[in-house]
């Protein structure tokens, strides 16, 4: 298993680009994702892309602090099965709800551990790169960069990703409460600094049950 600490990627010096120019790309690389400036509407590469067949299988989400779980699930076999062949779209965002609700004053990102499990296909992975930004409506709250080296084929693998977010004001705390999913992430995977895999996800912090 192995452990890291979520680095800001940095965007300075990468040209600024959008949704629609990457849509023209044959290769669409780490830095193209780092100059986008908001979520992207859509995926940027189809299922098909996902050659090495990574297959993540349980998130769970747990708050470093308190030791709390705040967010655990684990993907079935046959659910896994009809995803890869009823949805040529690429799956519908993951929804992320936070049951706890939180308080204006304790900021709602701190520091926080992301455990991932997933399998590979027949084939050994080199390069194995996840780029995530996370958003509230048009402004990028912070970008991470991990790397998961090498896997060996048909080999299952868990990591831990520790996520570390910046303080958020109070104003944009209270925005985020009351206006649940509209703070959302992209998470874009690369092998050989190609993107092969892209997932999003939707997040909700009012506190539902």
């Amino acid at each position: 298993m192995k452990v890291q600490q979520g680095c800001n990627s940095s965007d300075m010096g990468i040209p600024v680009t959008t949704e629609e120019e990457l849509r023209r790309n044959t290769v669409i690389t780490p830095e193209d994702v780092l100059g986008l400036q908001k979520i992207t509407k859509n995926y940027l590469c189809s299922p098909e892309e996902n050659v090495h067949m990574i297959d993540f299988t349980r998130f769970k989400i747990r708050d470093m602090e308190t030791g709390t779980v705040l967010f655990e699930i684990t993907k079935p076999p046959t659910e896994r099965e009809r995803e890869r062949e009823c949805d040529p779209d690429g799956p519908s965002p993951q929804k992320f709800e936070f049951s706890l609700g939180f308080q204006v004053g304790k900021c709602i990102f701190s520091l926080y551990l992301c455990r991932v499990e997933f399998t590979v296909g027949d084939t050994p992975i080199n390069n194995f790169r996840m780029i995530e930004r996370h958003y509230f409506r048009d402004q990028l709250l912070k970008s991470f960069d991990f790397e998961f080296g090498f896997c060996m084929p048909s080999s299952k693998n868990t990591c831990e990703h520790i996520y570390e977010f910046p303080a958020l004001s109070e104003e944009i705390m209270r925005e985020m409460i009351l206006h649940p999913y509209e703070t959302q992430s992209d998470s874009f995977y690369f092998v050989d600094n190609k993107l092969v895999m892209h997932n999003k996800a939707d997040y909700s912090y009012s506190g539902g049950p």
